[in-house]
C-alpha cells in the first residue's frame, strides 16, 4: 500500500484492529484458497463441515445405517446430502453464517482487547475466554438454547484461531494444536514475561526475528499491538503490519501470520492448518458434551424439517372449544409428520391468560407435545383483555429463527406496551406469526374502556374492528395472516393454515391492501415449485385466476379448472395445479385484504441487511436492527437449494452456476420501490446495493435463474421475509472498543450473567438533528429486574449515551438465555429503532476434571473371517457372533455421570452405579456388540460438560484389543496419533484409554519432534484419520 493510502487507512482508527487470517465477506473458490490467505470464515466453515460429516457418520453407525463419505471439497450441499438431511439445507447454512458473523465481529467490537486475540502475551486471559465460552455453550446446549450457543461459538473460535496466527507456536516447531487452550488450570506453555523475545528484522526480512534462545528454550510469546501507541515492553515482539504502531519500536518488525504477505507470512499456511485442526477439536469437545443429535441441532441439522411447530394459546375459560379443536387437529398433524421430511425439529407451547403467561415449554419429542396439549384445560380469565403479547414475546425469543408461530385467542391484548417489542423480535428473527381469532366475543363496555385507563358502565357487544386491527397489523408485518372464524370452524381453518409450517415452503408473492382496491397481481412459478397455494384473507367480492396458458377461473366458475377453492370465515384457500410461467390473480374488494402465494421448492434465498466497515478488518457486518434511512442500503443474499436441485452449492468452495437477476425493495402499500445493483461474490452469494430505501414499509422481491452444470435452468421469483422499514434512529451497544473508545469498566458489555449477578449494558443512540430527548424502553422475556433510563438528552451531534443494568435472580438455571429488547424513539416523532440482545446465564464452573474411563475386561467370540466383514449382510457368522467390553467410569468431583452415549458402535450399552473408590463415584459399564460392529467410542459427560471417552475394538483378526490406559503427562502440543492411510479411515483400530486431567498438562511446549517422542494425550484416532484423509483429499 502506498504511504498516503496507509495514512488514510490509519485515520480510520475507530474502525481498525489487529486481525488474524483477515476477514472475507464470502467463501472463496477452491482455486483461490490455494493462492490466497485462509480466513477466519474459511477456517470456521471447513471445521464445521468436517465435524458434521464425522458426526453423521458416527450417528449412522450407532443406528446401524450405511454411510457414504461425500466427495471433496466439502460443501454445505454435499454434507447435507451425505447426512440425508435435505430439509435442513437452509437452517444449516444459516447456522454457519451466524457462527461466522460473531467470529468476524470480534475484530469489530474487541479490537482494543488484547486477550481476544492473544496479543501482548495475554495467554491466561485469552484461554479464560475460551474455557468460559465452552462452559456457556455447553450450558446453553443442555437447555436447547442453540442460538446463544452459536453466538458464543463464533466468538471463541476467533480467539482460538488467533492464537496460531499471533503467537510463536508454529515457529517453535509445533505441528499439533495446543489442547490446553480448552482446559482450565493447565499450563499453556513456557511463558516468561521478563525475557526478551525478538530481535530487529533485517530490513524487511523478519523470518528469523524471534531470538534463538527463545526457540531453543521453547518459550511461548506473542506480539504486542498498538493502534494509538508505539510503546511496548523492552525486547518484546510486535504484532506487525501497517496498523501496528509498535512495529517501528525496537525490536522492529512483527511476528503475525495473518496472510502470506504478513511479516511472518512464510508460516501462514502452517498456522491456518493448526487453527483449523484446533477448531475441529473444540467442536469435538462440544459434540461429546451435547451428544450427536443435539450437536447437529446446534448447527441447524435435524432428522426432519428445520422448522418448529409453535403454538401460543389463550387458556381462559371461554377458549374451551378452541383448545379442543387445537388438540384434535394437532394430534393428526403431528402423527402425519413423524418420520417424514416435514417432522418439526422442535415443538413449542406457550399459554397466556391474565394475570399469568408462560412458561415457555419446548421439546423435541412429539409424544411429550401431545401430552401437554391433552392435559390442557381452559379456566379463569374474568377480565376480557389478556396478556397475548407477553405470551407471543416468549415464543419469539424461544423459537428458531425463521419459524412460524400460531396464536389462538378470542380476546384482545391487554399488554399493548409490548407492541414495539414484538415487532422488533419479528423483524430480528424473521418469524412469521399467524393469528387464529374466534368469535363472536361478548364483553362489557366498561372492561373495554379499562384498557385505556377509564371505567365506564355500558352495554355488551362484539370486538370492534379497531381492537382486532392490532393482531392484523402484526400478522401482516411478519408475513403472516389474521384469520377470523367461528369457534366451530377453527378445526377446518387450522388444517388449512398449518400446512404453511411444512418444510421447503417458499413465498412467491405476498401483498396487503388496506384499504382494499381492485387490483391484478402477477407471480412467476418455476419448475421446482409444488403444492402451489394462494391464501386470501378479508372480504373479497370476486377473484379471477389466470394461468400462463390464458385459462381463467373466477369465484363464480362452475368448474375448478385451475384451483380447488375452500372458504372458512374470512380465510380463502386456492389449491392450484402448478404450471410453469407467469400467473395473474385479480381481486375485487373495497375492504382490506391480504394475498399470499406459497409453494414447496428446493430453491430459496437467504438474506441479511449488512453494513460495511473499513480498516485492517475490512468487510461487512450484519445489521441486527432496522437499516439506516436517508442513505444507501446493502443486502447480502445467498441462493440456496437442497441436494435435489442443481442450483449453486451454498457455501461452496468451487464456482457454481445459477444467479440472481434482480432484487427490488417494493413498497408494502403498492408497487413502487427501489431497484438494487447486483454483484456476484461466488459460492451462491450476492450483494445488492440500493441508493436509498422506500420511505415506508417495504418487502424484498427477488428474481433469478437456477440450475446448472450443463443442465436446464429455471427462472424463479421469491419474496423474502415479512415487512421491513428503514429508520433514521441508530441504536448500538457500546462494548469494549466497539465505538472507537479504549475499554473501561464503565463501558463494557460482558459475555453473560451469573445467577444473582448484574450485567451493565451501555448503549448509544443517534439521529439527525440536535436537542430534545430520545425515549427509551427496555423489556426482557424472563422478567429479570432491569433499570434503564426512560429519557436521554440528545446532544449537539445528534447522539446520546446511556447505561442500563440487567440482573439475573439467584437460582436461575445455568444455560438460561435472557433476551433483552431496547427500543429508542426520536424526539418529537414516531421514528423508532430497536436492538435485540441475548445473554446466557451461566453458573461459574470450577470443576474441569474429565471423567476417567478404565477398561476392565474384553471378550470376543469373533471368527477370523470377520477381519473382512464390515457389513452384516456380507458375513452371517460375524452377525451371529459377539464381543464384549466392561469398564469403570469415575469422576472425582461428581456424584454420578448423568450422560452416557455411543458416538461409535452399534451395540447394547448398560450401566449401573458401583461402589465408590479413590477416584470418586464409579459407574459400571457393559457393552455388547455384533462382530460386524468392530469399534466402540463411548462418551461420558458430567454435570458441567466435562467429557471423557472410552475407545475399544475387536482387532481385524477377530480378537478384541484395548491399549494400556494412558497415565503419563500429556504434552501441550496435543496428541500424536498414528499416521493413517488416506482413504481408509474405517480400518483404524483405536485403543481404550483413560482421560485424566489431574496431572499438569504441557509443562513444556515441545517441538514437533519432541512431542512425537512422548506419550500422546488420549485422542480420537479415527477422528484424526478422518481429518487427515479429508485434508489430503482436498489437495
Amino acid at each position: 500500500m502506498r504511504s498516503i493510502e496507509c495514512w488514510k487507512a490509519l485515520a480510520l482508527v475507530f474502525l481498525t484492529g489487529a486481525v488474524a487470517f483477515r476477514i472475507t465477506e464470502y467463501p472463496r473458490t477452491h482455486q483461490e484458497i490455494t493462492q490466497t490467505p485462509r480466513t477466519h470464515q474459511e477456517i470456521t466453515q471447513t471445521a464445521v463441515l468436517d465435524a458434521v460429516v464425522r458426526t453423521c457418520r458416527s450417528l449412522a453407525e450407532v443406528e446401524g445405517r450405511a454411510f457414504s463419505l461425500p466427495p471433496s471439497p466439502l460443501t454445505v450441499a454435499r454434507v447435507i446430502g451425505a447426512c440425508d438431511a435435505a430439509a435442513s439445507t437452509k437452517s444449516f447454512l444459516k447456522a454457519i453464517r451466524e457462527i461466522q458473523t460473531t467470529n468476524k465481529r470480534v475484530d469489530i467490537r474487541h479490537k482494543f482487547d488484547a486477550e481476544f486475540h492473544f496479543d501482548g502475551e495475554k495467554f491466561e486471559a485469552g484461554r479464560g475466554l475460551i474455557t468460559d465460552g465452552l462452559d456457556a455453550i455447553k450450558a446453553s446446549n443442555r437447555r436447547g438454547n442453540f442460538v446463544s450457543a452459536r453466538e458464543k461459538l463464533g466468538e471463541i473460535t476467533h480467539s482460538l484461531q488467533d492464537f496460531y496466527s499471533h503467537s510463536n507456536w508454529v515457529e517453535l516447531g509445533n505441528v499439533k494444536p495446543n489442547q490446553n487452550l480448552m482446559t482450565a488450570a493447565t499450563q499453556i506453555g513456557n511463558i516468561d514475561l521478563n525475557r526478551h523475545t525478538c530481535q530487529k528484522c533485517v530490513g524487511k526480512d523478519c523470518t528469523n526475528n524471534i531470538r534463538e534462545d527463545i526457540i531453543q528454550d521453547q518459550i511461548l510469546t506473542s506480539g504486542y499491538f498498538g493502534l494509538l501507541s508505539s510503546s511496548k515492553p523492552a525486547g518484546k515482539c510486535s504484532h506487525g503490519g501497517v496498523f501496528d504502531q509498535t512495529r517501528n519500536t525496537e525490536p522492529t518488525g512483527g511476528i503475525n501470520k495473518d496472510g502470506p504477505t504478513a511479516v511472518h507470512g512464510h508460516a501462514h499456511h502452517a498456522a491456518a492448518r493448526l487453527a483449523t485442526a484446533a477448531t475441529i477439536e473444540l467442536l469435538d469437545d462440544l459434540r461429546g458434551a451435547a451428544g450427536n443429535t443435539d450437536f447437529l441441532r446446534m448447527l441447524g441439522i435435524s432428522k426432519g424439517s428445520s422448522r418448529a411447530l409453535c403454538f401460543v394459546i389463550d387458556s381462559t375459560g371461554s377458549m374451551g372449544d378452541d383448545i379442543a379443536a387445537v388438540k384434535s387437529v394437532t394430534a393428526a398433524l403431528v402423527d402425519g409428520r413423524v418420520g417424514t421430511p416435514d417432522e418439526p425439529s422442535l415443538y413449542l407451547l406457550v399459554l397466556f391468560s391474565d394475570p399469568d403467561f408462560g412458561p415457555l415449554m419446548t421439546t423435541t419429542d412429539p409424544n411429550v407435545f401431545r401430552a401437554w396439549l391433552s392435559n390442557l384445560t381452559a379456566a379463569g380469565g374474568g377480565d376480557y383483555p389478556e396478556l397475548a403479547l407477553s405470551g407471543l414475546q416468549l415464543a419469539l425469543t424461544g423459537a428458531p429463527s425463521g419459524s412460524e408461530v400460531f396464536l389462538f385467542t378470542d380476546g384482545i391484548a391487554k399488554d399493548l406496551h409490548l407492541t414495539d417489542t414484538v415487532l422488533a423480535l419479528m423483524e430480528r428473527t424473521k418469524t412469521v406469526v399467524n393469528f387464529m381469532l374466534t368469535g363472536p366475543f361478548q364483553f362489557s363496555f366498561r372492561r373495554r374502556q379499562e384498557v385505556s385507563g377509564q371505567s365506564q358502565a355500558g352495554p355488551t357487544g362484539q370486538m370492534s374492528s379497531a381492537e382486532a386491527q392490532l393482531f392484523t397489523d402484526l400478522a401482516h408485518a411478519s408475513g403472516g395472516q389474521a384469520i377470523h372464524v367461528k369457534k366451530s370452524q377453527l378445526s377446518e381453518a387450522m388444517a388449512l393454515v398449518t400446512e404453511t409450517s411444512a418444510a421447503s415452503l417458499v413465498t412467491l408473492l405476498q401483498a396487503v391492501r388496506s384499504p382494499g382496491r381492485d387490483e391484478t397481481f402477477s407471480f412467476s412459478v418455476d419448475e421446482s415449485v409444488g403444492n402451489l397455494t394462494a391464501y386470501i384473507t378479508g372480504r373479497v367480492l370476486n377473484f379471477t385466476l389466470t394461468s400462463p396458458s390464458g385459462v381463467s377461473q373466477t369465484m363464480d366458475s362452475p368448474y375448478s379448472s385451475l384451483a380447488t377453492e375452500t372458504v372458512v370465515g374470512n380465510f380463502r384457500t386456492l389449491r392450484m395445479i402448478p404450471s410453469v410461467g407467469v400467473w395473474e390473480i385479480m381481486l375485487l374488494s373495497a375492504d382490506s385484504y391480504s394475498l399470499k402465494i406459497v409453494g414447496r421448492s428446493g430453491i430459496d434465498v437467504l438474506f441479511d441487511f449488512v453494513q460495511f466497515f473499513q480498516g485492517a478488518s475490512e468487510g461487512f457486518d450484519v445489521v441486527e436492527n432496522r437499516p439506516a434511512a436517508g442513505g444507501s442500503l446493502t443486502l447480502l443474499l445467498t441462493l440456496t437449494s437442497d441436494p435435489g436441485w442443481l442450483t449453486p452449492d451454498p457455501g461452496s468452495l468451487t464456482p457454481d452456476p445459477g444467479w440472481l437477476s434482480s432484487v427490488r425493495l417494493v413498497e408494502a402499500a403498492g408497487w413502487g420501490g427501489v431497484n438494487g445493483t447486483l454483484e456476484a461474490l461466488g459460492g451462491g452469494d450476492f450483494l445488492a446495493r440500493f441508493d436509498s430505501a422506500p420511505s415506508g414499509g417495504f418487502v424484498v422481491l427477488v428474481t433469478g435463474r437456477a440450475g446448472g452444470t450443463g443442465g436446464p435452468t429455471t427462472a424463479f421469483q421469491r419474496q423474502l421475509g415479512g415487512r421491513f422499514r428503514a429508520s433514521g434512529v441508530a441504536i448500538t451497544v457500546r462494548g469494549r472498543g466497539y465505538d472507537g473508545a479504549p475499554p473501561s469498566p464503565q463501558t463494557s458489555v460482558g459475555g453473560g450473567l451469573e445467577p444473582g449477578g448484574t450485567l451493565s449494558v451501555p448503549f448509544r443512540v443517534e439521529s439527525s438533528g440536535a436537542g430534545g430527548h430520545f425515549t427509551i424502553q427496555a423489556s426482557n422475556d424472563r422478567g429479570f429486574a432491569s433499570a434503564f433510563p426512560s429519557l436521554l438528552p440528545r446532544d449537539g451531534t445528534g447522539s446520546a449515551r446511556g447505561t442500563g443494568t440487567l440482573r439475573a435472580p439467584p437460582g436461575t438455571p445455568s444455560g438460561t438465555t435472557v433476551t433483552l429488547t431496547l427500543r429508542a424513539r426520536a424526539p418529537g416523532g414516531n421514528d423508532t429503532n430497536h436492538l435485540v440482545l441475548r445473554f446466557p446465564v451461566v453458573t461459574k464452573v470450577t470443576d474441569h476434571s474429565r471423567p476417567v474411563c478404565q477398561v476392565t475386561s474384553l471378550r470376543a467370540d469373533c471368527p477370523s473371517q470377520c477381519s473382512q466383514c464390515y457389513q452384516c449382510s456380507q458375513c452371517s457368522q460375524c452377525s451371529q457372533s459377539t464381543w464384549e467390553m466392561t469398564a469403570n467410569l469415575t469422576d472425582g468431583d461428581s456424584l454420578g455421570l448423568p450422560l452416557l452415549s455411543l458416538q461409535r458402535g452399534n451395540g447394547t450399552l448398560t450401566s449401573s452405579r458401583g461402589p465408590g473408590g479413590p477416584g470418586g463415584a464409579v459407574t459400571l459399564v457393559s457393552y455388547t456388540a455384533s462382530c460386524c460392529s468392530p469399534h466402540l467410542e463411548l462418551v461420558a459427560t458430567d454435570e458441567v460438560g466435562n467429557v471423557g471417552t472410552c475407545f475399544s475394538s475387536r482387532r481385524t483378526d477377530g480378537t478384541p484389543t484395548a491399549g494400556t490406559p494412558t497415565q503419563g503427562t500429556p504434552t501441550a502440543g496435543g496428541p500424536t496419533p498414528e499416521t493413517p492411510t488416506p482413504g481408509t479411515p474405517a480400518l483404524l483400530t483405536p485403543t481404550a484409554w483413560t482421560s485424566s486431567d489431574t496431572t499438569t498438562a504441557g509443562a513444556t511446549a515441545t517441538s514437533g519432534a519432541a512431542a512425537a517422542a512422548r506419550r500422546p494425550r488420549p485422542y480420537h484416532l479415527w477422528q484424526a484419520a478422518m481429518m487427515v484423509w479429508m485434508t489430503l483429499a482436498q489437495r
